[in-house]
């Protein structure tokens, strides 16, 4: 029979045909690739900035701009007056997540055990929050706490300024780390030992008139 020939056939001729390669010479304007050394780039463009000054400029605006943030900080995002009175407990215990020994292999804690850091701990100051720039604020916690009674914490204001002013320690919630664990949201804010737990108010105006 012819009809497996033929179609054998169809389908070899079906295949695609390979291309052959093939140099068409050079068509259009060819550019020779020109990478700089990055190097020596750099080091050209060091040399002109401390040829200029350039280098000691940037120094002088880095030491200045380091001293602005360290003598006022940024401000604790999102913190308000204290409008109403609010007032909760915050637990510190914490779920261990591994087995915790000793240096001399002695067993402390067993995973999954909840410590409470105030089981060994007595927290004597209190944490007064406060905004630094606002006059009736200080002027409430300054009356109101001393040094061995309270830290008081700015959550906005020139911390370095005022223990200048008023000759005694002030400290500043940078990047609202405490504020945020705490869940404190509006200043004035108290933070004090009740137990167990820690005991977190934020005190509005007319409470602060009243004590």
């Amino acid at each position: 029979m012819r009809t497996a020939p033929i179609i054998l056939a169809a389908g070899l001729a079906a295949l695609p045909v390979p291309s052959m390669a093939r140099d068409y010479g050079q068509q259009g304007t060819v550019f020779a690739l020109l990478e700089p050394d990055l190097l020596r780039t750099i080091e050209t463009k060091l040399a002109t900035l401390q040829a200029n000054g350039g280098i000691d400029r940037m120094n002088r605006e880095l030491a200045e701009r380091t001293e602005r943030k360290v003598r006022r900080p940024d401000p604790v995002f999102g913190m308000a007056p204290a409008l109403k009175p609010r007032s909760w407990a915050y637990d510190p215990a914490i779920a261990i997540d591994h087995d915790v020994s000793d240096t001399k292999g002695n067993l402390i804690a067993r995973a999954g055990q909840r410590i409470n850091p105030l089981d060994f701990v007595t927290v004597r100051q209190a944490l007064v929050f406060i905004d630094g720039d606002d006059a009736a604020q200080m002027s409430w916690a300054l009356a109101r706490y001393t040094d061995l009674s309270a830290k008081i914490i700015m959550v906005k204001g020139a911390p370095l300024e005022a223990m200048t002013r008023y000759q005694r320690r002030f400290y500043f919630d940078q990047g609202g780390y405490l504020t945020d664990r705490f869940g404190i949201r509006a200043v004035p804010a108290v933070v004090e030992q009740a137990g167990k737990t820690m005991r977190v108010s934020e005190i509005p105006a007319s409470l602060q008139r009243g004590g």
